[in-house]
């Protein structure tokens, strides 16, 4: 029998980074004008599109929701040419849909892929998550410590006082608890609106961002782009699905995953080597938005690749009558 194509990354990355670009252009003249359906729709039809140019046999493990819940990039939906080779793909094509409504600094256009069976195919609940960046021993932190040992472990590994700490949360009330344990420690707290995987990644680069822990719970979908993303980076992550009810548990079983109180490692969420691309929609500490120059519109993204730890910084400039998918 003919052997399957193989996965290389290094030829599909430049197509990947094509297909974020194109999502964020599209959703670029809705930034600010307070309709989050619309720029999440742009977004998506203009990331399918792209998608379906690649030559590969796609199929999306992580999406805009189940079949019956999404018209596009829904789970299991396969996407691409199908002449090239099997791969996964998670993505959320408009990582922070209030945040473009709004104008506020964060949002993204999110990708990762990677060979077939690269990373968990995580139900649509909420997982506790966890994150660090590069540089500190295997275990430093854990899910089991509570949010002050967290910061006092961390803050012992660097070698500094736990009030030189500056921890990453989503603002939800679930987190109230959290945060009044963090603040007790000394620890200062940067509180994000929306877009946590924006918020892992910060982890990765301290001396940038001037995160240096990442925790709380947020979408399990989201929890493995993030994962795919320190695998890129550099960086510790932990995840625990959370369950609300019966029909979320069925819904991680259908999912093929029995054991519902497991702690997953970045490395377990993410098992293969992937590449992964996110460009800016607006402003934020990572990448900087799409900003129009004249006739032009201007985008940037980062482009990663785990398996050889490079990451790439692609600034791309296109006139604005020809900025469509596609080009």
């Amino acid at each position: 029998m003919p052997q399957a194509p193989e996965f290389h990354d290094r030829m599909l990355s430049l197509g990947l980074a094509r297909v974020s670009e194109a999502a964020a252009i599209a959703c670029a003249p809705l930034i600010g004008r307070g309709d989050e359906k619309a720029a999440d729709q742009a977004a998506v039809n203009a990331m399918r599109t792209q998608l379906n140019m690649l030559d590969i046999a796609g199929t999306v493990v992580i999406g805009e929701g189940e079949r019956d819940e999404a018209p596009m990039l829904y789970i299991g939906e396969e996407v691409g040419t199908g002449e090239g080779p099997a791969v996964d793909i998670a993505l959320d094509p408009l990582e922070g849909t209030t945040l473009t409504a709004k104008d506020m600094p964060n949002a993204l256009t999110v990708i990762a892929m990677g060979p077939r069976g690269s990373m968990l195919h995580a139900p649509d609940v909420y997982m506790d998550k966890l994150a660090i960046g590069p540089g500190f021993a295997p275990g430093v932190v854990s899910l089991e410590m509570s949010p002050a040992e967290r910061v006092a472990a961390l803050a012992k590994a660097k070698g500094t006082d736990a009030g030189d700490i500056t921890v990453c949360v989503l603002e939800r009330p679930r987190h109230e608890e959290m945060i009044a344990e963090l603040r007790s420690t000394g620890a200062a707290i940067r509180l994000i609106t929306d877009g946590d995987v924006a918020g892992v990644m910060h982890c990765a680069e301290p001396a940038k961002t001037g995160i240096d822990m990442y925790m709380g719970s947020g979408g399990a979908p989201e929890g493995v782009l993030a994962a795919a993303a320190l695998k890129c980076m550099g960086g510790q992550m932990f995840g625990r699905l959370l369950f609300r009810n019966d029909d979320e548990k069925g819904r991680a079983r259908k999912a093929g995953i029995e054991d519902l109180d497991r702690i997953y490692a970045r490395d377990e969420l993410v098992t293969g080597d992937v590449i992964f691309a996110a460009t800016g929609v607006t402003d934020g500490n990572l990448v900087p938005g799409i900003r129009r120059d004249g006739d032009y519109l201007t985008a940037e993204t980062i482009l990663m690749r785990s398996k050889t730890g490079s990451v790439r910084r692609m600034f791309y400039r296109n006139p604005v009558e020809r900025s469509q998918p596609g080009r």
